[in-house]
């Protein structure tokens, strides 16, 4: 766990050094062509029908905090609870809710869809937007790597390790979870509201 992050974080936001305005935020945010990943249901992990998306070098870290950068886009696009760490090295996923991910520094070899599933070597300033159901873990990262989490204003957080307990429950909570208004990135003018239609 991150000690530095938190207390930076409550820092910028008790005095706002730091943290970019709304549309300085945004202006960062690059239109690129979305790496798509679908994982089918290993029989542990369930995944969903609709892809992950990986936003590569989506957004132009400039001077300031990279952090509070990637929460303010998030928070302009109605994603909130945003927080700042790393991403667990154990294999998890969310079966009530889509969860969005800013590297803000460093790098890492991310394994997505589950056991199963596909490495993805992340840098800074890359997103992705994992739908509920899809299995993630870190499994190496820079000693500086950095993810800002995010969750759209609708479904229910958990976490869900792929065992067999949970699997009915989990699988019937994933179908239920709904398409979000808007993008993490782009807002209601493309990304997901486009990819997971």
């Amino acid at each position: 766990m991150d000690t530095i992050e938190p207390i930076k974080r409550l820092a910028e936001k008790a005095t706002g050094i730091g943290v970019p305005s709304k549309e300085e935020a945004l202006s960062s945010v690059r239109r690129v062509r979305p790496l798509k990943m679908k994982f089918k249901d290993d029989g542990y992990i369930p995944n969903s029908k609709w892809p992950l998306i990986a936003y590569r070098k989506a957004v132009a870290l400039r001077k300031g905090d990279p952090a509070a950068l990637m929460e303010t886009i998030f928070q302009a696009n109605g994603w909130g609870d945003c927080w700042r760490n790393g991403v667990y090295d154990y294999v998890h996923y969310h079966s009530g809710i889509h969860e969005a991910l800013g590297v803000a520094r460093g790098s890492a070899w991310l394994r997505l869809g589950g056991n199963k599933g596909e490495s993805l070597k992340v840098f800074a300033g890359d997103v992705l937007v994992i739908p509920a159901g899809v299995g993630h873990e870190c499994l190496e990262a820079a000693e500086d790597f950095l993810v800002v989490g995010a969750y759209p204003p609708t479904g229910t957080y958990d976490e869900c390790r792929g065992s067999f307990q949970e699997r009915d429950a989990a699988r019937k909570s994933v179908a239920k979870v709904k398409v979000p208004a808007k993008d993490p990135l782009f807002g209601a003018d493309g990304g997901l509201r486009l990819i997971w239609t």
